[in-house]
This record gives structure tokens, sequence and C-alpha cells, in this order.
């Protein structure tokens, strides 16, 4: 009976008769739209292409919740990342402009990239957990809303203490968007999927890297500081309109509470994960934190020159996100070990390649791929860890990033102090990916036990319930 349905169904499909699978499956749109397909586009109805099997018949997976095949929500939700990883890192650059308005020393203007970590770190977790009962189109509206605020508390600080607080209110909220926006760039997608959304949204950090930080540094140092402020905050306008009209609402699943978001860190594989991702992103820090005495003293750059390399640096990391993406959709933990493998390997070639000037670039850029790659396995390593309450334990990864931020300059720079010279960072890099991938490979090996114990039980119980049944009869 079930082959017949799905013949029916496949038939209605090649018919055009659309009406009752698209009010089944919703993967049917309107007639005279184009088919997505994998390569390419062809005149007709526009069909989500996971949605059937070459036989006409569903997949097991489910349907995407836009029409489309990557659905526009990504890109506001990449869009907010994009606003949110520039206002980070911006401030670095315009240190020098903050301390001699506000008449402190550029080490204490400097507190304004820490306080900005520590709000990422506490900020997720707890604005994750207060929200529970909140839909996440809603949570994410509110949280950049907040946002934007922040950005004009900074835009128009009379004092040093008020931007402090302007930055801390934006990390805050910072890090709670990339968390839930992780799982609901996920939520509008199939699931074979589901690590690619994630890598687009998260490519808006990167290219933050690229493209955000750099220009709005040229802006802030041009028209003042506070007009970096002005446009990220315009930004973020933007990206509350996007999210508004794109990202479509999602209620609350039943049942969902604090109590069940902090269930799942009872689970020992969530923390192998998390340790997995803080070491796993702390050889980015280890190694771009004191990139520019690298350059300059090791290969021989100019100082004018080490920008550039940086952006190269950004450029790599923009390559390397969506590539893991589509590979940890096809298999995630294989993916996660290579990457993780890479990383040490780049690592190891970049303490001989550093010393030339054409190979320090070259592989710089491969190291920026490779740490770069490890964000879209490890986040959804997280989010299917944590199945079924995924809200919290996503938006503590993000925790989980900036302790390895905190790490990865926190260990370079005591080799550096020790003696061994500026290239110790990048073994110190290399070591960390090394931790990070015994990490991975114990979480594997809890996800085997996991199975087994689930296999386990399934067949244990399913002679009871057909005994049951006889019974029954």
């Amino acid at each position: 009976m079930a082959n017949s349905r799905g013949e029916r169904q496949g038939s209605r499909v090649r018919s055009g008769m659309h009406g009752h699978c698209h009010r089944k499956a919703g993967l049917i749109g309107k007639p005279g739209l184009p088919i997505v397909v994998f390569f390419g586009i062809v005149p007709g109805q526009r069909i989500v292409d996971s949605g059937f099997m070459s036989n006409g018949r569903l997949k097991s997976t489910p349907p995407s919740r836009g029409e489309s095949r990557w659905p526009a929500a990504l890109i506001a939700l990449a869009l907010g990342a994009f606003a949110i990883g520039t206002t980070e890192v911006v401030i670095a650059g315009l240190l020098p402009e903050i301390s001699v308005e506000f008449g402190i020393s550029i080490p204490t203007a400097g507190s304004l990239v820490s306080g900005y970590a520590l709000g990422m770190v506490v900020g997720a977790p707890l604005l994750a957990a207060l929200g529970t009962r909140v839909p996440r189109k809603s949570m994410l509206v509110g949280l950049m809303v907040v946002f934007v605020v922040s950005s004009v508390i900074s835009a128009l600080a009379p004092d040093y203490t008020v931007l402090m607080v302007g930055r801390v209110l934006s990390a805050l909220v910072g890090g709670a968007y990339v968390g839930i926006g992780a799982v609901a760039a996920a939520d509008v997608v199939t699931e074979d999927r589901k690590a690619r959304a994630v890598a687009i949204m998260f490519m808006g950090l990167s290219i933050a890297n690229v493209v955000g930080v750099p220009g709005g540094t040229a802006l802030g140092q041009t028209l003042g500081w506070r007009s970096t402020f002005w446009a990220v905050g315009i930004l973020g306008v933007i990206v509350l309109l996007g999210v508004l009209k794109l990202v479509p609402f999602s209620p609350v699943a039943e049942g969902a509470n604090l109590r069940s978001e902090l269930a799942v860190f009872k689970r020992g594989r969530l923390w192998l994960a998390y340790g997995a991702t803080a070491l796993g992103w702390a050889p980015a820090l280890a190694v771009v934190t004191y990139i520019a005495p690298m350059l300059t003293d090791v290969s021989g750059f100019s100082d004018s020159a080490v920008p550039m390399v940086l952006v190269l640096f950004g450029v790599g990391m923009v390559i390397g996100t969506p590539i893991a993406g589509r590979l940890a959709d096809r298999a995630l933990m294989p993916t996660l070990y290579g990457v993780l493998i890479t990383v040490s390997a780049s690592s190891v070639l970049l303490l001989f390649a550093v010393h030339n000037k054409f190979t320090a670039v070259a592989v710089f850029i491969v190291f920026g791929a490779a740490v770069a790659a490890v964000i879209p396995p490890v986040q959804a390593k997280v989010m299917a860890t944590a199945e079924g309450a995924p809200n919290l334990a996503s938006a503590s990864n993000i925790s989980a990033f900036n302790i390895g931020n905190a790490v990865g300059p926190f260990l370079g720079g005591m080799t550096i102090s020790a003696g061994f010279g500026y290239t110790s960072p990048i073994g110190v890099a290399a070591l960390l990916g090394g931790g990070a991938l015994i990490f991975a490979l114990l979480c594997g090996v809890a996800d085997a036990r996991h199975r087994s114990r689930v296999t386990a039980v399934a067949a244990t119980s399913q002679p009871a319930a057909d005994q049951q049944i006889e019974v029954r009869h």
C-alpha cells in the first residue's frame, strides 16, 4: 500500500496535479516559477530538490520551510553575523583615536576589546537561557533591537565608561544572536543541508574580517571613530528589517523550558564537543594575535604590508567555511577530524614557511581556511548532540569559541615571553589543534557508545511490545 501511494503521489507530481502535495508536504509552489535544481534553473514549477527521490517518493528528510533551495532568511542571519563580527574587532583599529579623545592610555582603551569578549562569554548562554520560552524569531528581533541601541550608545558616548557600557551591551546580545541564529539557520533548510546553512550564517563573521573591519577602520580614521558605530547601527536596522521580513516564525516546541535546555548539559558528549570547539578555534587567535611581528621580524615584510596579509588570511577563512559546511553535511565527524588535522598540519608547515615572504602568505591563506573550516562541523555537532533543546547549547558554544579566543593568545604570549621567539605561537597552534582532535575523537567514541545503548534498549523493548500484542490477541 505504501508503494502504491508513493507511485500515485509521484504520478500527481509528474502530471502537474500539485495541489494535494502542496498541502501535505509544502514542496510545490506556484506554477510558472522556476524549478530549483542542484546545478541550475529550468522553467516549470518550483520544487525543493531534496523533497523527492528519483522515483517520485518523498525523502525521509523534512522539506525546507522556505520555497527556495537556500532561503533568503540565511542572508538576513548572515548579515547580522557580519554586523556583530565587525563591531567586535573594528575597535582594535580605532584605539588610538579613542585614547586621544578620552585622554586615556591605549592599554586602558584596549579593555574595550577584552570587555567585549567577556560580555559574549557571559551573554550568549545567559540570554539564551532567559529566552527558552520565546520563539526564535522574536528572540532574534529583540536581540537585534538591543544591538542597534548599543551601537547608538557607543556612537554618542561622552566618556570611556559609557562607551564600555555600549560595548558590553553589544557583546551580551551579539553572542546570543550568533548562537540562536545558527539554530534558526539550520531550521529553515532540510536535514541534509543544516551544516551548510550554519556555514552560510558564520560566513558573515568571516567576511566581517575581510570587508567590515578594514572598511570600518578606514571610515573611523577618516570621519572619526563615532562614524563607525553609526554605520554599524544602520546596518543593524537593515538586519532587523530583514529578520522581520524573511525569517519564518517557529513556535516554541512543546515542552520546551529552561529545565529541558539545561538537561542536555548532562550529556558528556556535549562537553567533549565544547572542548573541540575551544581548542579547535584557539590556534586562529594564537597566530593572528602575533602575526604582525611574525611578518615583519621573521618574514621580512614592511609594516604597511601586514594589513594586506591579514586580508588574505580572511579570504582563506571565507573559502574554508562553505567547503567545510558542504563536507559536514555529507559526513560530520570525519569532516571534523579532517579539518582539525589540517589545522595542526598547516601550523607545522607554517613554522617553516614563515621564513619566506611568498610561502608565508600562501600557507597563511591555507591556515585561515583550515581554522575557519572548524566552525561549521563543531557548531553542527553541538546542535546535533543537543537535539530537542539546542538553543542554550548552541549559544554556549559561542562561549567556547571565546574561551579559545582567550586561550590561544595567552599561551602564544607565554611562549614569546619565555624566549622562544615570534614563531613559537605557531607551534602552540599545532599543539592546540592536536588537543582539539583528541576531544573530537573522544566525542566520536562517546557517540558510538550512545548509539549502541540506544540500539540495545530498542532491541530489548521490541520483544516486550510484541508479547503485549500477542496477549491482547
